[in-house]
């Protein structure tokens, strides 16, 4: 099995700001099977419905029959603690595996102040309703990581992929954050995971992902593909608003309204693919999503990012990815694969 390469974008959202929950701003979902048929895609997002003043977002859900059509599920599936500072203010970009005895674990990315490196924490749950946070970090780095993805391996365990911000001097309060690239940790029991040495997928390789990769998603195979997304840095001269997750002085901010100005400073955002012959080293391919730019058309014009795919019954795949317009607007957009 090979993923394919070229893929169609399909009309419409998948999801979008509906409710008071996340009318303001939707992101990084993460689609798997539901339990009792169809699928459930799991999405991060922000409203004025949060549960106290200073969150900037928690995971939500919605479910379909067919993998177009989702309708929201009432509630919230993972909300950030206070009383948690890891977690104190927003919870983000679920990656879900199923266990061997039955169940799930979700793999989140946690964020507490800005001036705290970023960490994946997880939670276990018995219907992908309701879910338990499992106590501690499940992986971090000096600089912080996120956006994980978790690959079950043939034999046991599994290698989770993710991101790594990468500090001037180190960590978030020692200098500007210089980019973000891919790496890996490698796991016996899920819980417990240890760093693969060297950098699956360095950032800055042109210009295309010159402001860093905020995700990156593995399907075995041969060749083994990776499907990343790249963020483009500014125009020259540009002026961008401070974004609220690398500002200390903004948690009380309307992380929604200040984030998403941040957003569109002129970054531009795409999806893309890369080769391996075994899974840790890896060779850029091309690009495989991407929206007109700014002032063009379609709900991805400036931005796709944060993918999640899944295999369909027929063979094909879908993707499922964060998606921004010439407005502002973030949804929830998909592509098939040909």
């Amino acid at each position: 099995m090979t993923l394919p390469q070229r893929w169609v974008k399909e009309p419409g959202a998948r999801v979008e700001g509906s409710r008071d929950l996340d009318r303001s701003k939707v992101q990084a979902p993460c689609v798997v099977r539901a339990p009792g048929g169809g699928f459930r895609l799991f999405y991060t997002a922000v409203g004025p419905g949060k549960p106290f003043a200073n969150c900037q977002g928690y995971i939500l859900s919605a479910a379909s029959t067919d993998g177009l059509y989702f309708t929201a599920e009432p509630g919230i599936r993972i909300a950030p603690d206070p009383a948690v500072m890891q977690m104190s203010l927003r919870a983000l970009a679920p990656s879900i595996a199923a266990l061997p005895e039955g169940g799930w674990r979700l793999y989140f990315e946690a964020r507490g102040p800005a001036d705290m490196p970023t960490a994946i924490m997880s939670a276990v749950s018995s219907d992908q309703l309701d879910w338990r946070i499992e106590p501690g970090v499940r992986f971090t780095a000096p600089g912080g990581t996120g956006a994980p993805r978790f690959l079950p391996l043939d034999g046991g365990g599994g290698r989770l992929f993710c991101f790594e911000s990468v500090y001037a001097g180190g960590d978030p309060k020692s200098g500007p954050r210089l980019g973000t690239r891919v790496i890996s940790a490698s796991t016996g029991d899920g819980l417990a995971f240890l760093r693969e040495p060297g950098v699956r997928l360095a950032d800055k390789y042109d210009v295309i992902d010159s402001a860093g990769i905020t995700a990156a998603e593995v399907v075995p195979g041969a060749p083994w593909r990776m499907v990343f997304s790249a963020w483009q840095d500014v125009p020259e001269g540009a002026v961008v608003p401070s974004h609220p997750s690398v500002d200390v002085g903004a948690a009380t901010t309307d992380f929604a309204v200040a984030s998403i100005a941040a957003d569109m400073a002129g970054y531009r955002s795409r999806i893309l693919m890369a080769s391996s012959n075994e899974g840790l080293n890896w060779t850029r391919d091309r690009i495989i999503i991407e929206g007109e730019g700014y002032g063009g058309g379609g709900i991805d014009a400036v931005h796709a990012e944060d993918m999640s795919l899944i295999e369909l019954d027929d063979g094909r795949w879908r993707m499922y990815y964060a998606a921004c317009d010439a407005h502002g607007v973030w949804r929830v957009a998909s592509a098939i694969s040909a």
